[in-house]
């Protein structure tokens, strides 16, 4: 690669390109991450030699000033979003970012998962007013309890994601049930997702457990230098992820449990009816041991209702093998299923 400016421009273009794709395969936001580096770092952490093979520069503080795009790139990049219909977001990674991004008038806050237990950023930035969305990496529960009653009094719009803070995630640290845990504890409010996982099937699982917010991360390239890369999706990825959410939000359908419509041509071939067992004259007092269950022509009496039959006199002639319909039945009360 060429120079710095080169390097900055060529990385300025890849993350336009996330923008659009993120667009063009589904998902609803694109969302970005933005620090004021002297307010997230201390100045020996800046100053601290960076020798990994993912490095843009000497020290850690020269390559997060290579990477960190400036305020006005920032506002490039949530009009490119704006001008192509995507919602556009970041995580601010310390107060003065936060301070940015209210400016910038993002739909929402994400609070990544170093600062959720940071409870004076939380104040700060649930009294913006913004919705929040706030990963639970590195967390326990009775931290995320912590976090729940600190911002929950200052601004009931939020939503927590469980999160594993580890890039790529192996599936046995995804720990999914605790989206369940999350639900039951705070009942109130939505729950969701962030993974760093390779592969879809996780991600598609969280939403079937009830996720209502997805987070994953997004590359062109696996390969591209950078830590994160190994653990984002690519962009066939993100548009099959997408595809699969979507397919499981209607399999989610109702808990209502019924007769479907698009169940009557089954229930009509196959479904059974109560058929005579022997013959039974008019005037009979139905036993157990004159009834079977059978798939009928025509359709009589359903099987949940053979034991309601004992006990019930007919008023016609049965046939042996005759289905045993509700007109035969002398004061049949007919069951209404809800």
């Amino acid at each position: 690669m060429g120079s710095k400016a080169d390097a900055r421009k060529v990385c300025e273009t890849r993350l336009e390109m996330r923008t659009l794709l993120t667009l063009e395969c589904g998902a609803d936001c694109a969302k970005f991450q933005k620090s004021e580096l002297e307010h997230k770092f201390n100045k020996k952490a800046l100053e601290r030699p960076y020798t990994s093979k993912h490095s843009w520069g000497k020290t850690y503080g020269e390559h997060k000033r290579h990477l960190e795009f400036s305020h006005d790139q920032y506002r490039e990049l949530k009009k490119y979003a704006e001008e192509i219909g995507i919602f556009f977001t970041a995580s601010g990674m310390d107060e003065m970012a936060v301070e940015f991004l209210h400016e910038l008038d993002v739909p929402f806050f994400k609070v990544g998962s170093g600062d959720t237990n940071n409870f004076l950023y939380l104040e700060k930035t649930a009294k913006k007013g913004r919705p929040m969305v706030i990963s639970s990496g590195m967390q326990s529960m009775k931290t995320m309890h912590q976090v729940y009653q600190t911002v929950k009094p200052i601004n009931p719009n939020f939503c927590i994601l469980q999160c594993t803070s580890a890039y790529p995630l192996q599936p046995e640290d995804v720990n999914l049930r605790v989206i369940s845990e999350y639900q039951s504890a705070f009942p109130d409010i939505p729950i969701g997702y962030s993974g760093h996982e390779t592969g879809i099937a996780i991600s598609v699982a969280a939403v079937a457990l009830g996720a209502k917010v997805l987070e994953r991360h997004v590359t062109l390239d696996k390969t591209w230098k950078g830590s994160d890369h190994q653990a984002s999706l690519e962009p066939s990825e993100l548009a099959e992820l997408v595809r699969a959410i979507r397919t499981v939000e209607k399999a989610l359908g109702s808990p209502i449990k019924q007769l479907l419509p698009c169940e009557m041509a089954c229930n009509e071939k196959l479904g059974k009816s109560v058929v005579a067992k022997v013959t039974i004259p008019e005037g009979t007092v139905l036993t157990l041991d004159m009834l079977t269950v059978k798939v009928g022509e025509p359709k009589g009496c359903p099987p949940e209702d053979i034991f309601d039959l004992v006990g019930k006199k007919v008023k016609v002639h049965i046939e042996e093998d005759e289905t045993i319909t509700e007109d035969a039945i002398e004061n049949h009360v007919k069951k209404v299923k809800c």
